[in-house]
């Protein structure tokens, strides 16, 4: 499935870093990007969830992107960001390895992704983002999000 916006407006993404790849996800769906902090772990809840943490009064579910995607064993340091993210009406907070910049690209930077692309299913790639020597997998954050992962946040949330 294609889901490049060929010949449309140009596309603000914020690059992420995972495990040492580059990952662009849709700057709409971005409302901060917080420092990690400990979290208040769900008994049961799957590995990806990390706990919940108390922002401004809203309980957040905080997830690991590292976990989901199966990349690397997760290692919380300095660099560590939470990307707190609205999808379908839902805040959560995305735990990644580090963010980097917004990079806006124009039609013509985006490739149609690749066949196989590993641990990341391709329904969840929209393309992949060249800017000079530098690469980033474009992922439908929301698609991935909505799958059988918010399914089990909200079991973990509702236990």
């Amino acid at each position: 499935m294609n889901n490049i916006d060929a010949g449309y407006a140009p596309r603000e993404v914020l690059a992420i870093a995972i495990d040492g790849e580059e990952y662009g996800i849709d700057i709409g769906r971005i409302q901060e990007i917080r420092g990690y902090d400990a979290v208040t772990r769900i008994a049961n809840a799957p590995g990806f969830i990390k706990g919940v943490i108390n922002l401004r009064g809203v309980i957040l579910p905080i997830v690991d992107l590292r976990v989901i995607l199966g990349v690397a064993a997760p290692v919380y340091d300095a660099l560590t960001v939470v990307v707190v993210l609205s999808i379908g009406g839902q805040t959560l907070g995305l735990v990644v390895d580090s963010v980097s910049d917004v990079i806006t690209l124009a039609p013509e930077q985006i490739k149609p992704p690749p066949g196989a692309t590993g641990a990341l299913a391709i329904d969840y790639i929209v393309g992949v983002g060249t800017v000079d020597e530098r690469m980033l997998i474009l992922v439908d954050i929301a698609r991935l999000m909505s799958s059988h992962h918010m399914l089990a946040l909200d079991t973990a949330l509702a236990a």
